[in-house]
């Protein structure tokens, strides 16, 4: 017996509630939960285990399917959180960088391009780095054009920095065939990121 239990868009800790109401209606068979976040993954694989359940994961897009697998001689393993008391709160991803413009804050273009040479120069003794660093608008020019900024970053990525650069934006500045350091993202990648960031710091 296989069963589909869709959760996606519910808020913890429903996804674990129901997948406990359905398991314990099953003497044997799977139970398959879809959902869209790594809090309800996690909640999951780590319920299902208490339950003496094998857990398996796997992704399809931005959907975690978490498959539940009961036989009659499953057993728990120890005593289990009630599902209410699961942590839903999202892990956080450390620090994200945003980069929206060549120039660093307003007044003077001139000085504003010395005072981003110097901030992208000195990101390098942030303790700890920058998990992923993100330009857009006027930003993708620095990882577009010749520059002596292209070397430090170049530096920062070898160091496991993450360095994203807008696609749209570097379509808007005919630049997409011209990027020298990191890669090309969109949007929703940006988006993402900044809201399950731990911090999100910019330069403006």
């Amino acid at each position: 017996m296989h069963t589909v239990l869709d959760c996606r868009g519910m808020a913890c800790p429903q996804p674990v509630i129901r997948a406990k109401e359905l398991l314990d209606t099953m003497a044997q068979g799977s139970l398959e939960v879809l959902v869209d976040n790594e809090a309800a993954q996690s909640n999951l694989a780590r319920f299902g285990k208490s339950q003496g359940c094998g857990v398996e994961i796997r992704a399809s897009g931005h959907t975690r399917h978490i498959t539940l697998s009961k036989d009659s001689s499953a057993k728990d393993t120890g005593a289990a959180p009630a599902p209410e008391e699961y942590n839903c709160e999202l892990p956080a991803r450390g620090l994200i960088m945003v980069i929206p413009a060549e120039t660093m804050g307003r007044g003077d273009d001139a000085l504003g391009r010395v005072l981003m040479r110097a901030y992208i120069k000195t990101i390098k003794n942030l303790s700890p780095l920058p998990e992923k660093i993100f330009l857009y608008n006027g930003g993708v020019k620095i990882t577009a054009t010749e520059s002596d900024l292209i070397a430090p970053l170049q530096e920062l990525a070898a160091q496991g920095v993450e360095i994203y650069s807008c696609g749209t934006c570097l379509d808007f500045f005919n630049l997409k065939n011209s990027l020298m350091v990191g890669q090309v993202t969109n949007m929703f990648e940006i988006m993402d990121a900044m809201a399950q960031a731990a911090k999100v710091v910019s330069p403006y």
